[in-house]
């Protein structure tokens, strides 16, 4: 029995992007549109309603922006993944995105193949950053680190820490995490919090490019 197609709801201002991204998914089996709106406001609405397993959200629109939209629905405890689709490689833009809940932030300029490649990943539980954007973010983490006296301290964690950070580095969300090492997602939560304090970073996000870039993914 084939699985049920992942749901997809589209916000964004832009009617022509919205009909090219709906041509683009309607060619994958695995993917279907549940709706789609042109403003924050109607997004929100239909999220309630809706409850897709994914959200494509424009960052940049009229009245309200998708960062503000972005808390709104983490608020009221939407729990469709949310990727941020949007022009803007600012870095300061991705940061405020991850750090308002956003499980991706993928650029408008990307080739076709490689955006549904993406959404296929963030169907399947997973963090998705466009490349160029994981590098800006290594830069950033880098240049904010050399201003900084104490190193991450791997050694600090304890196992299962270690574990769970290495999840991370694999782009796995709390509830992925959770399921692959049988514990709640309340649990991953508190682990995250204080290996975030340990290692002296701020975000998943941080913990992730760090841990790829020391390899501990591998370990």
């Amino acid at each position: 029995m084939a699985e049920t197609p992942a749901s997809i709801l589209l916000i964004d201002d832009h009617p022509l992007l919205r009909q090219g991204i709906k041509q683009l998914i309607d060619m994958e089996e695995d993917m279907a549109i549940a709706g789609e709106a042109s403003n924050a406001e109607d997004g929100i609405r239909l999220a309630t309603e809706l409850e897709p397993d994914l959200i494509l959200m424009d960052l940049n629109m009229p009245e309200m922006d998708g960062i503000q939209a972005l808390r709104e629905l983490r608020e009221q405890n939407v729990a469709s993944r949310i990727i941020m689709f949007t022009v803007s490689d600012q870095e300061d833009d991705v940061v405020a995105a991850l750090r308002a809940g956003a499980d991706g932030y993928l650029l408008k300029d990307m080739e076709p193949e490689d955006m549904i490649k993406q959404l296929h990943q963030a169907a399947t539980g997973k963090m998705v950053i466009s490349d160029r954007l994981t590098t800006l973010l290594a830069e950033a983490l880098r240049s904010n680190r050399s201003r900084q006296a104490s190193r991450p301290d791997f050694d600090s964690l304890t196992p299962r820490e270690k574990d769970i950070l290495r999840l991370i580095a694999e782009g796995l969300s709390n509830k992925m995490i959770g399921r692959k090492l049988n514990i709640s997602d309340g649990t991953v939560k508190v682990h995250v919090k204080h290996l975030l304090k340990k290692l002296n970073l701020r975000s998943r996000v941080e913990v992730a490019v760090w841990a790829v870039e020391e390899g501990f993914h591998r370990g």
